[in-house]
């Protein structure tokens, strides 16, 4: 595994690469908010033969620069299509999580050109409730107020499920650096950019590559319906519910995650 740069939209970005011996197919792992690339290490590292793998950093996250704090899910989405063309990939699967789930939607919505699949973990294709978008305002305010601790411990207890936080300290320590790493402004640019984006569930029937859907079986944060959405809205899409985790199943199970991704990768890209 190696990590490199690349200059794209005024913006240099950090990527760890996995390189496969005559790959059929690149999949492209995107960060959830507020991580980065890093969390994909260990698929990356599980990746079958014949797959190549690459886990990035968003603008602004990670070891990724941007030429300003104006972000949007749109933004990000057409970064990552940059991204594909900059790299001259072919036979791409976005897989994302969490946020990285909405900007794969965005960014196929987008173009379809060079994607052969999606695999969607712990995501949707809804907009903020006026509810969410005010604990995203609150937690803008909490953090320029001195309160970044406070927002990352409340971060952290939400998005594990009670038998991670009880028994597996390292991924729980692991997840709290990342976010106490990134910068407020990415965290507050970024919260605002999750809580202004538009949906993209009317684009559900258009897609019609193969699609894995995940789930960690205790998610706090995406429900069991917007799941079933996803599954009853895409033509080829699979679900795949990861037992022993919530919204990090690839952190929190990764030997069940991995096996569900490659066994989806065989299936369709490989056999």
């Amino acid at each position: 595994m190696e990590q490199l740069n690349t200059k794209l939209n005024n913006t240099s970005v950090s990527y760890l690469a996995k390189q496969s011996a005559s790959p059929a197919i690149t999949v492209i792992f995107i960060h959830g908010f507020p991580f980065d690339k890093t969390i994909w290490k260990e698929q990356l590292e599980s990746l079958p033969d014949g797959v190549n793998g690459i886990a990035y950093d968003i603008r602004g996250f990670g070891e990724s620069s941007s030429d300003h704090s104006f972000f949007s899910i749109d933004l990000f989405a057409k970064d990552l299509n940059s991204l594909i063309e900059g790299l001259n990939l072919n036979n791409c699967v976005l897989c994302g999580i969490s946020m990285g789930g909405y900007i794969a939607l965005r960014a196929f919505e987008l173009s379809q050109k060079n994607v052969k699949g999606l695999v969607l973990c712990d995501t949707n294709c809804v907009a903020d409730s006026n509810e969410v978008k005010m604990k995203r305002f609150n937690s803008i305010e909490q953090i320029t107020a001195g309160g970044k601790s406070d927002f990352t411990e409340g971060f952290v207890k939400n998005v594990f499920a009670e038998e991670t936080l009880a028994k597996k300290p390292a991924i729980v320590n692991f997840l709290r650096g990342l976010i106490m790493r990134t910068e407020d402004k990415t965290i507050c640019s970024t919260l605002l950019a999750l809580a202004s984006r538009t949906e993209t569930c009317n684009s559900l029937p258009l897609i019609e590559v193969p699609t894995l859907i995940i789930r960690g079986k205790d998610d706090k944060l995406m429900s069991e319906d917007q799941t079933t959405q996803l599954v009853e809205g895409i033509k080829q899409a699979g679900l795949k519910i990861i037992s022993a985790s919530g919204h990090l199943p690839n952190l929190e199970n990764a030997a069940e995650f991995n096996k569900s991704l490659n066994i989806f990768l065989n299936k369709h890209f490989l056999s």
